[in-house]
C-alpha cells in the first residue's frame, strides 16, 4: 500500500525506461549489501508450516514466483532477488553481441489497464561482458535462488545465422547458468518469431541441444536445463508443432508467453508499436499455460507468463499447468517486494 499509495506516483513522473534504470540501480545496491539482504530474506520467508519448495528441470526453487527476463538484462541486480521475496530470477535477454536497442522512448505505462508496451529490441551488454561479470559473482551452486540466464538474437545476426550467434551467447553464458532459456519469441526483434517455424526451431534446438550434449561430457561439466520461450500469438497448430520440436530434442521446459502483439479492448486505439504485457495478457497467456499441459499430458514442466498482478491471477497459472509463474510488469504496478507478498499469499491458499 506504501509503494501504491506514496512511491508509484513519484516513479510514475519519470520517463518509463528512466524509473526501470533507477529500479536495476536500486536493486544492485541492495544486492551489494550483503547483511541486510539476509535480513530481507529472512523477514520474507515462508514460515516453517508453509514451505514447499518447487524441484522442476532438477533445480530446487524455495518459491514459485520468479522475476522474469526484461528487468536485469546485463546481470546487475540479480543477487537481490531473494531478498525481495523471489523464488528465482531470470536475466537478459542477453545477445551475443553488445547493441543498444530500438530508440527512445521505447517503453510506455498504461496505469488504469496495469500494462505496459515495449519495444526494446534487446538493449544489452553483449555475452561477453555479461559473462564477465557473472564470474564475479557466486556460480551454480552458491546461489540463494536459481538464476536462468535468457538468450535472443543480435539483431544484426541475419536469420541464416542466427544458430551461429545463439550457439556463441551459449558457449559464453552456460558455465554461469542454474539454466537456459532460447529467447525466440520477442517481437522487437525483426525475423526472430520466425525461428518458431518448424524447420527453423528444429535447427536451432538441434545445434544447442547437441552444444549442451557435448559440454557436458567435458570434466567438471554437467548438462544444463534448456528452455524454449514463446509468444502468445501462436496458433494452437503452431504450438502443437512447437511441441513436437521440444520433443524430438528432449528440452527441459517452456516458457508460455513473451509479450503479445494483439491489442485487445482499450489497446485497438493505441498506436505504439511493440509488444503488450500486463493484465491484458493474462487471459492467452493462461490459455496457451493450460493447453501446453493437457497436449503434453503434464509432462513438461511450464513457467507461465503474462498478468500476474495478483494472487488470483498467480493462482490462475499454477491451476492451469505452470509449475512456476514469473511477472515483471506486476512489480511495476506492485512494488518492489511483491513477489513476496505473492508467494505468501499463494502459501495460504495452497494450506486453505
Amino acid at each position: 500500500m506504501y509503494y501504491e499509495k506514496i512511491l508509484r506516483p513519484l516513479f510514475f513522473r519519470l520517463e518509463s525506461e528512466r524509473a526501470h534504470e533507477l529500479g536495476v540501480e536500486g536493486m544492485a545496491l541492495l544486492g551489494r549489501l550483503t547483511p541486510l539482504c539476509r535480513l530481507l530474506e529472512f523477514a520474507h520467508r515462508l514460515p516453517a508450516a508453509a514451505r514447499r519448495p518447487v524441484t522442476c528441470f532438477g533445480l530446487q526453487f524455495p518459491n514459485a514466483v520468479g522475476l522474469a527476463a526484461g528487468f536485469d538484462k546485463n546481470a546487475q541486480a540479480w543477487p537481490a532477488a531473494a531478498a525481495m521475496g523471489f523464488g528465482h530470477v531470470e536475466i537478459g535477454t542477453v545477445t551475443h553481441l553488445r547493441q543498444p536497442g530500438n530508440d527512445r522512448p521505447r517503453v510506455f505505462r498504461y496505469p488504469p489497464q496495469e500494462a505496459v508496451i515495449n519495444r526494446m529490441g534487446f538493449n544489452n551488454q553483449g555475452a561477453e561482458a555479461v559473462a564477465s561479470r557473472l564470474a564475479r559473482m557466486p556460480g551454480p551452486g552458491q546461489r540463494r535462488i536459481p538464476l536462468g540466464i535468457n538468450l535472443g538474437k543480435s539483431k544484426v545476426a541475419p536469420l541464416d545465422q542466427a544458430v551461429t550467434d545463439y550457439l556463441g551467447s551459449f558457449a559464453r553464458l552456460a558455465d554461469h547458468a542454474d539454466y537456459l532459456v532460447l529467447n525466440v519469441s520477442s517481437p522487437n526483434t525483426p525475423d526472430l518469431r520466425r525461428l518458431q517455424d518448424e524447420d527453423r526451431l528444429r535447427e536451432l534446438l538441434g545445434a544447442v541441444s547437441a552444444a549442451n550434449r557435448e559440454r557436458a561430457a567435458r570434466p567438471g561439466k554437467v548438462r544444463k536445463p534448456l528452455l524454449l520461450k514463446i509468444a502468445p500469438d501462436l496458433t494452437f497448430g503452431q504450438i502443437d508443432s512447437v511441441l513436437a520440436v521440444i520433443a524430438e530434442f528432449g528440452l527441459d521446459g517452456i516458457i508460455a508467453t513473451n509479450t503479445t502483439l494483439a491489442r485487445p479492448g482499450f489497446f485497438a486505439s493505441v498506436s505504439e508499436s511493440g509488444g503488450l504485457s500486463g493484465a491484458p495478457l493474462r487471459r492467452r497467456s493462461t490459455e496457451i499455460v493450460n493447453y501446453i499441459a493437457r497436449a503434453t499430458h503434464g509432462r513438461l514442466p511450464i513457467i507461465g507468463v503474462g498478468g500476474v498482478t495478483d494472487a488470483a491471477s498467480a493462482a490462475e497459472k499454477l491451476d492451469a499447468g505452470a509449475t512456476l509463474v514469473q511477472l515483471y510488469t506486476g512489480l511495476i504496478y506492485r512494488g518492489p517486494f511483491f513477489a513476496a507478498d505473492l508467494a505468501h499469499a499463494l502459501a495460504d491458499r495452497q494450506r486453505g
